[in-house]
């Protein structure tokens, strides 16, 4: 007798294995289960059911942690999945200080951004990428500004960062612009409005070329992604960022 095929997408959410997944985070679920929020290379962020993973003795105990790559599997067609296996692939990446925090922070973007079942490759290497410059050290400001602009960018909120989104010019370095949600840059031909986030032209131009070496770069670009991801978070508060900033500020 003929078995009729299921659907692809059906096919797809039964059973998955070896997929490519970071952890994004996890809380405890009944006794000794947990939720854990995923991040995967082909299928974007997946909650699971880690069970009996608080056990002491379990297998998963161990491995599930933030900022480690991993190879998972799981199973189910509801929107809470049952994760079956989960190794690590490749080396420990460690994490210290600062870039803890930092790493977490690109968790809750993308915990409060990212649709769930939604793929995003390209943002998912992107994320892989920007979590082995944080394991490596050095200055954070150019890592989170990039994935910050390719997370836009994935979201369909890519910036414009070229040109004058009234007149069509290229952005001149010596001019000022504010940008405006949405839209882009625009010439400050007078008095800056106090709620918006003023802009050099070179600013402008070196987040364009991802260049972050100058200060002031670094403190409009800032600035500037900052009210942006305020934006889309449409009033949702990122509270790794306010942790940041209290302990640049000891």
């Amino acid at each position: 007798m003929h078995q009729r095929q299921l659907p692809m997408s059906t096919r797809d959410k039964a059973r998955q294995d070896t997929q490519p997944a970071f952890v994004l985070h996890h809380y405890p679920f009944r006794e000794t289960s947990l939720v854990v929020e995923t991040f995967t290379r082909d299928f974007g962020r997946v909650p699971l059911v880690a069970r009996g993973a608080r056990r002491p003795k379990s297998a998963l105990r161990g491995v599930l942690q933030a900022f480690q790559p991993l190879v998972i599997s799981w199973s189910g067609k509801t929107e809470l999945r049952t994760l079956h296996k989960a190794e690590w692939q490749g080396r420990y990446l460690q994490l210290r200080g600062l870039s803890v925090i930092c790493g977490f922070y690109l968790n809750e973007l993308l915990l409060k951004l990212l649709p769930r079942d939604d793929p995003h490759e390209d943002l998912f290497g992107t994320y892989a990428q920007t979590i082995d410059g944080l394991a490596v050290g050095g200055d954070q400001t150019p890592i989170l500004r990039r994935f910050e602009k390719s997370l836009l960018r994935e979201l369909g909120y890519a910036l414009t960062l070229d040109r004058d989104v009234e007149t069509g010019r290229p952005i001149a370095a010596d001019r000022r612009y504010t940008y405006i949600a949405d839209r882009g840059p625009v010439a400050l031909d007078g008095v800056n409005d106090e709620s918006t986030v003023e802009l050099a032209g070179q600013t402008l131009i070196d987040m364009e070329a991802d260049e972050y070496a100058n200060a002031v770069t670094q403190q409009q670009s800032k600035a500037l992604l900052r009210m942006l991801i305020n934006h889309h978070l449409g009033g949702q508060v990122l509270h790794t960022r306010a942790l940041l900033r209290d302990l640049q500020q000891l």
